[in-house]
């Protein structure tokens, strides 16, 4: 990596807010929406993104700022962007995996033609916290099959343990983080 871009990078970090109680009281969220408005840390987000994973033929982004990452780093590489996406959004025939929140469930779906088997997959989302949904992503690639070549995340909030429970369910997953929270 560039050293420039190590630096921006650095700067990049420096701009995620906190933010204390939010959504409820005891909860400290993680606001990425002032990095992503710099654009040269934007830019040198994406670049990390991208080369963590130089073979990747799609960047499947979770919803909704997954999507944000994915498809910038599909854009500047010239590769494909899918959009993992919440229940009742996709069109045409799909595969969905359920999985547990807090309280009750959710689940995330892709088109069944969205992948064939000669794509290679890098899973991109904006925070790992709990991994529930990285793991859901993870099976429904696995539906799809086309190799699914990793996770990367923009950063993991280590406290919440999201990657202890990916990788005890997927042991040989390759998750990449930028930053630890």
């Amino acid at each position: 990596m560039p050293q420039e871009n190590t630096s921006e990078l650095d700067r990049a970090r420096l701009l995620i807010r906190d933010v204390p109680d939010y959504p409820s009281p005891g909860v400290l969220f993680r606001d990425l929406t002032p990095m992503i408005a710099d654009g040269p840390a934007l830019r040198a987000v994406v670049d990390a993104l991208g080369a963590l994973s130089p073979d990747a033929t799609h960047f499947a982004g979770l919803e909704a700022r997954g999507f944000i990452f994915a498809s910038a780093i599909a854009a500047r590489l010239g590769r494909g962007c899918i959009l993992l996406r919440k229940p009742k959004k996709l069109p045409r025939e799909k595969f969905s995996v359920s999985y547990a929140l807090e309280y009750g469930t959710d689940a995330i779906e892709i088109h069944k033609d969205a992948l064939s088997e000669a794509d290679r997959v890098l899973i991109v989302d904006d925070v790992l916290a709990t991994g529930g949904t990285l793991c859901a992503a993870i099976e429904l690639l696995a539906m799809t099959k086309a190799t699914c070549l990793g996770s990367a995340v923009v950063a993991e909030i280590a406290v919440l343990e999201g990657r202890k429970k990916v990788l005890s369910k997927f042991p040989n997953h390759e998750l990449k983080t930028l930053f630890l929270l």
